[in-house]
């Protein structure tokens, strides 16, 4: 990787963001050089995010000064910071799943003959763009049948298109598997190498190791340095994130298993759009163990996960819990039986945003826990909230703070504590650790291993396959909807490159 010149493409100094009950940004700095690959990374709450989306324009700070190509910001929009060659690609894709590639890439920007968008002209110009950078799509294919990673490609073809020198990539390895990872790392090289500037926002610091030249790292908003990768270590700056020496956990000793608690069987189940997206599965998982889905999103998990939970009817099979048939059951019911749910999409699933933690708190629980003859018990409530928080290390520790203010990884948390809190027999855990940092995430995996060692059943479903490989006693791949393959981890061994393989579809 080579730099264009000794100048910043970025500088930020003195940056500070203030919400209600929440200090986002404290006096906080960033020097990233032209041409550079740079990532900034801190724990859940530590700012990075909110630096970031002050850097592509989409908030405005309270205080600091920001320049790019040493000119400040006099305005704080996406355009200004569009003009100024800063473009952000953001871990949730903004894709319109029915248009093209091309239309996506140029979408708001098309060229034209005369009145008449020129189809032609845009996809010959997409098509150079990717083959210049190195990410190679079919301009003519409807995103809803790409594959994420190439989805993944549109998002940065748009911004590249753009004009953008300057590109922001938030957690972009989160959902990609080992493969799509390595050839997202090679893109980012060769897209240093061409000039572009490149800030990495992740929680997975073997990536950072291996891409990024330098590291910020930041805690509570602040910036607490700057460190050069080739002169320290992973373990380095795990310690400068936490404040601590990074875990290194052995995996869990194998056990006895209980007795089924959840099986499912024959399973069919459509997706949203119609098409059967569940082809026949059968699970069990059995008190006392931790079964993992590995795949690539977009191959069953979601409809099989929404089927055992009942968000979801199934076309055929059947799901027992606790050996009562709830095939057609509601959650209410599932929940009575024991069963605690992690979902996916926190969002939509999990969280109230216009609540408080409290309120978020007793969410799903039965009528009885939280109320006496109608009238809420506020002091239990208030009391467990904030044995929750603290357990959980939720940020900010206040019970009346709004989720909305909450960053997506400290959201996260308040539903983990909650669901592991009641109890449960069986644990739905759909991407528990995504978005959450290094402390946290060990704090997740531990509480599942510790649920697993009360003869708690666990169904864990996981995009990070070192987590799978660390703590699963089973991992079963999904791919087009069926099961490619099961590893048992109690009497054999795996590694992220097989399973990577099972998940494109690959025989193991």
């Amino acid at each position: 990787m080579t730099n264009a010149g000794s100048a910043n493409a970025i500088e930020m100094r003195g940056v500070t963001k203030r919400y209600p009950r929440v200090i986002a940004n404290q006096d906080a700095s960033l020097s990233v050089r032209r041409g550079e690959i740079h990532a900034v990374v801190g724990e859940n709450g530590a700012g990075k995010s909110t630096l970031m989306k002050v850097l592509a324009g989409v908030t405005r700070p309270d205080e600091g000064v920001v320049e790019v190509g040493g000119k400040a910001y006099q305005k704080y929009t996406p355009e200004e910071a569009a003009h100024r060659g800063v473009g952000m690609v953001f871990q949730h894709f903004v894709l319109v799943p029915t248009l093209t590639v091309a239309e996506n890439v140029v979408l708001g920007h098309e060229p034209r003959k005369g009145v008449v968008f020129d189809r032609a002209r845009a996809e010959s110009d997409v098509l150079a763009l990717s083959r210049r950078f190195g990410l190679e799509v079919d301009p003519s294919a409807p995103v809803e049948t790409c594959s994420i990673g190439v989805q993944q490609r549109v998002e940065i073809l748009k911004v590249l298109a753009r004009g953008a020198e300057v590109l922001i990539l938030d957690e972009p390895t989160a959902i990609l598997t080992p493969a799509e990872v390595d050839e997202l790392l090679a893109v980012l090289r060769r897209l240093a190498g061409e000039g572009k500037t490149i800030v990495l926002i992740t929680h997975k610091l073997r990536e950072v190791m291996a891409v990024a030249e330098r590291i910020t790292i930041m805690r509570a908003g602040r910036t607490v340095t700057t460190v050069e990768v080739k002169s320290t270590t992973q373990d380095a700056v795990a310690e400068l994130m936490v404040g601590r020496p990074p875990k290194h956990e052995q995996r869990p000793p194998a056990r006895p298993r209980g007795p089924a608690v959840l099986e499912v069987k024959g399973l069919v189940a459509r997706s949203d759009r119609g098409p059967v997206a569940v082809h026949g599965i059968d699970l069990v998982v059995h008190a006392g163990e931790i079964v993992g889905i590995a795949g690539i999103e977009g191959n069953g998990q979601t409809e099989l996960i929404e089927c055992i939970t009942g968000l979801r009817a199934p076309q055929a099979g059947t799901v027992r819990i606790a050996g009562t048939d709830v095939t057609s059951s509601d959650v209410a019911t599932r929940l009575k039986l024991g069963m605690a749910h992690v979902p996916e999409d926190r969002h939509r699933r999990g969280v109230v945003l216009d609540f408080s933690i409290e309120e978020n708190v007793i969410l799903g629980a039965p009528p009885d826990r939280y109320a006496r003859m109608g009238v809420l018990d506020r002091g239990r409530m208030r009391t467990e909230t904030l044995a929750l928080v603290k357990a959980h290390d939720v940020r900010p520790p206040d019970p009346d703070a709004r989720m909305s203010a909450l960053s997506g990884g400290n959201q996260q948390k308040v539903v983990i504590g909650r669901e592991l809190g009641r109890s449960p027999r069986l644990i739905i855990a759909a991407h528990p650790t995504r978005g959450l940092d290094l402390g946290a995430m060990e704090h997740v995996d531990s509480s599942l291993v510790q649920a697993r060692a009360n003869d708690v059943a666990v169904l864990l479903v996981s995009a990070e396959l070192s987590e799978l490989l660390a703590i699963a006693d089973r991992i079963v791949v999904l791919y087009g909807g069926r099961v490619a393959g099961e590893v048992d981890l109690r009497s054999a061994t795996a590694d992220e490159r097989t399973l990577g393989a099972m998940m494109a579809g690959k025989t193991a």
